[in-house]
């Protein structure tokens, strides 16, 4: 996530808008090392294109960030390295399942909000000179990504099979606008998670959906102070 954040935070200071599209993802293999080879590659691709940034790009200040990258990305890929020998010792299988039922259709619906969210929150810090609200905007996506893993790890226990998939971004480059967003797919989500916790049989699942949900209305209280903020300017 850091270096999102600071790439981001380049691109808006050059004028720009940061892009969300997502890249290719390598999802293939059976066992854990095949899963650690993946990342493997995905850092080796990252460790040439930053090499190649590096020595197109003249702006010192452009240059050293990508350089402060491209450092972090060469010790990831020598941790997965090590992390392919681990998986192979320790025969390490992949604990997915395909099972398709109320429940994973519920952490289904969730993880999807989930990584919208972290998105659509990230996005609107990037966008915004305020400092409170870029801060808030940050802390609350920082804890939609707490749900994720939350999330994913009920779905792998479920029998499912976590899809990082995200709906649509609201984008916009006025704060007050994004503040409205961001506080209706709030209470969206909240009436959401509580329907769902009230259908589920498991206590520990239905406690994490209605703690998600209790998280969901304070994001919703942060926005509203924030956004009274704004108008009042």
């Amino acid at each position: 996530m850091r270096h999102f954040d600071w790439l981001a935070e380049t691109i808006v200071d050059l004028g720009g808008t940061p892009s969300i599209e997502r890249g290719p993802v390598r999802m293939g293999g059976k066992v854990i090392a095949d899963f650690m080879k993946n990342d493997v590659l995905a850092e080796e691709g990252a460790v040439t294109q930053y090499e190649a940034h590096i020595k197109a790009i003249d702006d010192p200040k452009i240059k050293r960030l990508l350089e402060r990258i491209l450092s972090d990305e060469k010790a990831h890929r020598t941790k997965f390295e090590h992390f392919i020998d681990k998986a192979k010792k320790h025969d390490m299988k992949d604990l997915r399942g395909s099972k398709q039922d109320e429940v994973t259709k519920v952490l289904d619906w969730g993880i999807a909000h989930e990584y919208t969210v972290v998105l659509q929150y990230l996005i609107h810090s990037y966008m915004t000179k305020d400092k409170a609200a870029k801060k808030e905007l940050e802390d609350q996506a920082i804890n939609e990504m707490q749900h994720i893993g939350w999330l994913s790890e009920e779905m792998v226990s479920a029998g499912g099979n976590p899809r990082i998939e995200h709906t649509e971004v609201f984008q916009s480059k006025k704060l007050a606008e994004n503040l409205r967003a961001d506080i209706k797919v709030e209470r969206e989500v909240t009436e959401g998670y509580d329907k769902a916790a009230k259908k589920m049989k498991d206590p520990d699942l239905k406690k994490l959906l209605i703690r998600i949900r209790d998280h969901e209305i304070y994001h919703d209280k942060v926005f509203g102070d924030l956004l009274g903020k704004e108008e009042r300017k």
